[in-house]
């Protein structure tokens, strides 16, 4: 296949890029700066400018961008920043796709998605909940409107597993200075994955007929705040001993403090497994090692 990557450069799209290489595929990438040689093409969302041939003989367009959502205080303009650097780039991205009758268009999501969903389990036919994660993720997805007769995955992905970057790469340092602890009462949820099944379940929905609409990238085995904590203390022999209140998080960092380490998703990957694939870590303690 001939894959078009927008977000190629993040701990994802890096390892995306690596993956399909590597099994044959031709990859190549959407950037924003100067190209740096082949298989790198210029565009600029606010304009719709996309170079000349990066669409050529394209398969597959898997779009990953998106500014970071942590840290720091979501104020009104960070808030729009954020629905900017996701919503504009994508409908950008779903034209060209329809202009260029590309057949797949793999656009990221969140499980975000579900909001806070407290001890229910959740799959793809979950509802929107509330919050702005949850808003952001369905202004995201129904971005795609524009992609024509290709075939849309969102894919909703949870907290990816690596030390090469994400929350887990923050984290770490501080599980190792004995520092970690579990957040407000640590009831709530915390759907992981591994990074090699995040890229792996991305390749499967690439070559995957079966699935459309959204995907729940997430471990088949959700835990909570305070069963995380324990297993990053363990698998890095340190102890986990701190306890951060809820209102402090909320007091640091208001919306975004609750939003992003307060509220959980008890999410699963159904779609996924439906359709076949098999987690090469199905387990927190599996995928912790492998990170």
């Amino acid at each position: 296949m001939r894959v078009l990557i927008a977000g190629a450069s993040g701990l994802i799209g890096s390892a995306l890029g690596d993956r399909l290489r590597r099994e044959g595929h031709d990859v190549r990438r959407l950037v924003r700066r100067e190209t740096r040689g082949t298989g790198e093409f210029r565009w600029d969302p606010p304009s719709g400018a996309i170079a000349d041939g990066a669409f050529e003989g394209v398969d597959a367009v898997v779009n990953l961008g998106g500014k970071p959502l942590f840290p720091g205080r979501w104020s009104a303009m960070r808030k729009q920043e954020l629905i900017d650097s996701r919503v504009e780039p994508t409908e950008v991205l779903a034209e060209a796709v329809a202009e260029h009758r590309v057949g797949v268009l793999v656009n990221a999501s969140a499980v975000g998605y579900y909001g806070h969903t407290h001890e229910s389990t959740v799959d793809e036919s979950g509802p929107r909940g509330r919050g702005f994660l949850a808003e952001l993720c369905e202004a995201w997805e129904a971005a795609t409107a524009g992609a024509g007769d290709a075939r849309v995955v969102h894919i909703r992905t949870g907290l990816v597993l690596s030390t090469k970057g994400g929350l887990y790469k923050t984290l770490r340092p501080l599980f190792q200075l004995a520092l970690g602890g579990r957040l407000g009462d640590g009831r709530q949820f915390m759907p992981w994955i591994a990074l090699e099944d995040e890229v792996g379940a991305i390749v499967h929905v690439l070559t995957h007929d079966d699935l459309a609409g959204p995907v729940n990238l997430s471990g088949p085995a959700p835990v909570t705040n305070a069963e995380f904590t324990k297993a990053v203390g363990q698998a890095l022999h340190r102890p986990a001993p701190w306890w951060v209140p809820g209102i402090a998080l909320k007091t640091v960092l208001g919306q975004a403090g609750e939003e992003m380490a307060l509220f959980g998703q008890r999410a699963v990957p159904a779609a996924l497994e439906r359709s076949g694939y098999e987690f090469r870590h199905r387990t927190l303690d599996s995928a912790l090692a492998a990170a």
